[in-house]
């Protein structure tokens, strides 16, 4: 098989549906390729794919976004990962029925690894950014919906950012408190 045609590393979690893929990456004298989507490897490990958005966000050192999702019946699966510097990216799960509900977890994306963070419907997404200008690239399975597009604080789930002045988003800051959420995710 040829080089080109290795498929992408996914890595369980521990929050179910949670993935850290590696991607196949390739260096020579020209520089760097680095395939992350492969339609195959998403259906093998039963994953959404058809993704409808994608955009990016580039932030500033100690800029906190989050925690960020989209509420049934716009919901969505989430495929991040950093094209420029580094953050700190902070999973949420917020589907009730889910033995991790509630729980977090984190992870550094960064553009030295390229590892990508896969989030099923229902995990609100956060990070920081750790380095002077950090790019994260987002793919999504539907579109924005301003009706349904929400939070929870960054600061109300039991995580410490390793931020000491955070710099947040009046939006961000008006989101309702985990404990104050009442979770329309109930598969």
């Amino acid at each position: 098989m040829c080089d080109i045609c290795s498929f992408m590393e996914f890595i369980k979690q521990h929050i179910k549906g949670l993935y850290l893929i590696k991607p196949f990456m390739s260096e020579d004298s020209r520089g760097s390729f680095i395939k992350t989507f492969h339609a195959g490897e998403f259906e093998k490990h039963k994953l959404e794919y058809d993704f409808k958005e994608s955009y990016y966000s580039e932030s500033v050192k100690g800029a906190i976004r989050g925690m960020h999702f989209q509420t049934p019946p716009h919901d969505h699966a989430k495929l991040v990962f950093a094209i420029q510097g580094a953050v700190l990216d902070v999973a949420l799960d917020l589907r009730k029925k889910s033995p991790t509900y509630k729980q977090f977890r984190t992870y550094q994306l960064d553009d030295v690894q390229k590892a990508m963070l896969y989030l099923p419907p229902g995990v609100a997404h956060g990070f920081c950014a750790l380095t002077e200008k950090a790019t994260l690239f987002y793919l999504t399975t539907s579109v924005y919906n301003k009706d349904h597009d929400t939070g929870v604080r960054y600061d109300s789930f039991g995580f410490k950012w390793p931020i000491a002045h955070p710099i947040v988003s009046e939006r961000d800051m008006d989101f309702v408190t985990l404990e104050d959420f009442d979770s329309p995710f109930t598969k």
